[in-house]
């Protein structure tokens, strides 16, 4: 790390210890080129940096939660406009298993002021008529299919969810680009939450993630990646 220079490349993505992301900022403080971006990794690693970057095109009400004065502030926003149930997500769990119902924002505050929850984690309104849509792009391949569980309000796959192929819609199409542009994101894994009226919003995105119930086999999947890294790199040399 310390013999990289300004110019230098870098292409893959780093595996970071969870106190150890600093160290991007470091690296493109000193001119290192970073395949994929800096921002795009970070992102994928905590959900409490998509809420602050991606707010604007993520549901009203979703809050990045850093310390208990903060969670304060956002239980009384929350008892102002009667929002509940509430989601909590927490910052570095994925598939599903990170992801709690509470029926009441008190509940939440109990918890964390005694320890159970750990900061950071991101607070959400939960929409109980709302499709969960998940959105592979990698390049010119784009496939996009419905997770459904109907025993939980999970629908990951990993949590017994299934999935059914759906066809983009050119609004939803362009919260995609949008989100990946915001977040210098060079391919994704993005989840979009489509209310009862058709309203899009972003929930989550990462720069990979599980293919089961995808089309695309994992020899494509991986071959694709691959490519897409070279094309980068290549275009940088040029």
């Amino acid at each position: 790390m310390h013999q990289l220079q300004a110019d230098d490349i870098v292409c893959c993505r780093l595996r970071l210890k969870p106190q150890e992301e600093h160290l991007l900022l470091d690296l493109v403080e000193r001119g290192v080129i970073l395949i994929p971006s800096a921002t795009s990794q970070l992102a994928s690693r905590s959900k409490t940096f998509q809420a602050r970057i991606f707010l604007p095109m993520m549901l009203p009400g979703t809050e990045a939660v850093y310390d208990i004065h903060g969670l304060l502030g956002v239980i009384c926003r929350y008892e102002r406009t009667a929002t509940r149930p509430i989601i909590l997500k927490h910052d570095r769990k994925n598939g599903g298993l990170g992801i709690h119902l509470f029926k009441d924002p008190e509940d939440i505050f109990t918890l964390a002021a005694n320890s159970v929850l750990p900061f950071p984690f991101v607070l959400q309104p939960f929409i109980a008529e709302s499709r969960d849509i998940r959105v592979i792009i990698l390049g010119d391949y784009i496939e996009a299919y419905q997770r459904l569980n109907p025993d939980n309000f999970r629908n990951n796959l990993h949590c017994g969810g299934r999935a059914i192929r759906w066809e983009l819609s050119k609004e939803q199409m362009a919260l995609c680009k949008k989100v990946m542009l915001r977040g210098a994101f060079p391919y994704a894994h993005i989840d979009l939450m489509l209310t009862h009226d058709d309203t899009v919003y972003l929930t989550e995105i990462n720069l990979r993630g599980g293919i089961r119930g995808a089309v695309i086999s994992p020899q494509e999947y991986g071959k694709r990646i691959e490519d897409l890294h070279k094309g980068l790199l290549q275009k940088i040399l040029e």
